[in-house]
């Protein structure tokens, strides 16, 4: 006949077993007593072979590790974290000691729970999250399209800051200042704040304030009565800020004008009147006034080169257009950008070579985006070759390998060989590019794919540089 002790042994092997939890049971010094049926499917070992054994040995064999019952006797409390097993499996573990009535712990009982699903479902929820960002990134985008040329690239933060204050400030009547180098592309900015405007339909006027010489500026500018000076026409002629009325008046070079023109211009912003040479007779324009400069227009106010009231007529928006050197994340898109259109323009099909464009990632182009569109026409008009290749360049770069140690391809399996080259262009990007938005561009790669490189091989992006 049974006895009670069999039949309690015989009750707590089947709640363990029947209760669908990953159950073990141990002594106080972290001997297995007790384990669940299936523990095979979750730790790669039965049961059988459980009972009797060290946590200890078990946490060292990385059956599981780390061992929330080695952590119970440590802590003498119940702990909770989570654990990996040797099969793969993520798994959420709780350990609770057992006290006698002397306050000694006498077992230790562990339940888990399978967490591997969850926790994939967790990585593809994260995925989805990122492309949910990367969409609504580029929907903010299409959405600045409305006022922004085709052939303009606006990946960079930089540049995606400058165009959601253009959108912003457009349709406002407000005078805009581009700063920036040459070549940056302000004229670019000027005609899509006119384009999102609602002066749109009308025109815009681009004066190059560097291009007209000081003694036909006022000519220029303001226009003229017939015979208001020798070789005046016949018929007088209208001024560049009478052509822009009920339209936009760009001053290109704002920075290049007389002093003796800059207090007429003022005059003009005041009173929106414009008297032509010869003339006692204003008339009145309305036009949105929009000016860009390379130069630091404050220094001029100091050196008593510009106007102080002109400048701050002036200074209303002032947005900043950063060089490219500071921006080259759009690099690889403004070279397909302009490559497309001149193989469109001249009927070719030129290519670029990867090795080619790297050398375009290395080079500082002090002439902006206007050196990279013109560099773009030159190679697809006067190469023979289908390829543009770093030899065509009218730049060079040398590629430094920053010390990194070279391999022995007879001694090396191939996979080890592909993770040279793998490493060696992980520390390339990381030398070259800011951040791992602009390594990903740089290798071809998603961000997150980087991310996972960098840690495979320790590297330290930060440090890289």
């Amino acid at each position: 006949m049974t006895d009670q002790r069999e039949l309690l042994e015989l009750e707590i092997e089947g709640i363990i077993n029947e209760s669908g939890e990953n159950i073990i049971v141990t002594d106080s010094e972290g001997f297995i007593l007790r384990a669940v049926k299936n523990s095979e499917e979750m730790y790669g070992i039965s049961s059988e072979e459980l009972v009797g054994t060290s946590v200890r040995e078990l946490e060292q064999k990385k059956i599981f590790n780390p061992s929330v019952t080695l952590r119970v006797i440590q802590q003498k409390k119940p702990v909770t974290f989570m654990q990996k097993t040797g099969t793969g499996k993520i798994i959420m573990t709780r350990g609770v000691p057992i006290f006698n009535e002397e306050n000694e712990i006498k077992r230790i009982i562990s339940f888990s729970h399978d967490m591997t699903e969850i926790e994939e479902l967790k990585g593809e929820y994260e995925k989805l999250q990122l492309k949910m960002m990367r969409y609504e990134n580029e929907i903010e985008q299409l959405r600045g399209r409305e006022i922004v040329p085709s052939d303009v690239v606006i990946n960079s933060k930089a540049m995606q800051t400058v165009w959601g204050l253009v959108h912003k400030v457009a349709k406002s009547d407000a005078t805009v200042v581009l700063q920036g180098e040459s070549g940056v592309g302000k004229t670019v900015f000027a005609k899509a704040l006119h384009n999102g405007s609602d002066r749109k339909d009308k025109p815009m006027i681009e004066v190059n304030c560097g291009a007209i010489p000081e003694s036909l500026f006022e000519s220029e500018m303001f226009g003229y009565e017939a015979g208001a000076f020798t070789g005046a026409a016949s018929k007088g002629k209208m001024g560049l800020i009478e052509l822009a009325d009920h339209g936009t008046l760009f001053l290109d070079e704002v920075g290049e004008l007389p002093l003796s023109i800059q207090v007429k211009l003022l005059k003009v912003l005041q009173e929106k009147k414009v008297t032509r040479m010869g003339s006692t007779k204003s008339r009145t324009v309305n036009f949105r006034l929009v000016a860009a400069t390379n130069r630091d227009l404050q220094a001029m106010v100091k050196a008593g080169t510009f106007r102080d009231d002109l400048f701050y007529r002036l200074n209303v928006v002032p947005i900043s257009i950063a060089p490219l050197r500071d921006r080259k994340e759009e690099i690889h898109q403004l070279t397909e950008t302009f490559l497309d259109k001149f193989n469109e323009k001249y009927d070719t099909d030129k290519t670029m070579h990867p090795s080619a464009l790297k050398a375009f990632w290395q080079y500082d182009w002090p002439g902006n985006v206007r050196e990279l569109e013109n560099l773009m026409e030159r190679l697809v008009v006067t190469l023979e070759n289908k390829t543009i290749l770093p030899d065509h360049l009218p730049f060079t770069q040398k590629v430094e390998e920053d010390g990194v140690p070279e391999y022995d391809a007879q001694s090396s399996s191939l996979q080890e060989a592909l993770e040279h080259v793998e490493r060696n262009w992980l520390l390339r990007a990381c030398r070259d590019c800011k951040s791992t938005y602009e390594m990903a561009d740089y290798l071809g790669l998603s961000q997150p794919t980087v991310v996972r490189r960098l840690k495979k091989y320790n590297i330290d992006s930060k440090t890289n540089h």
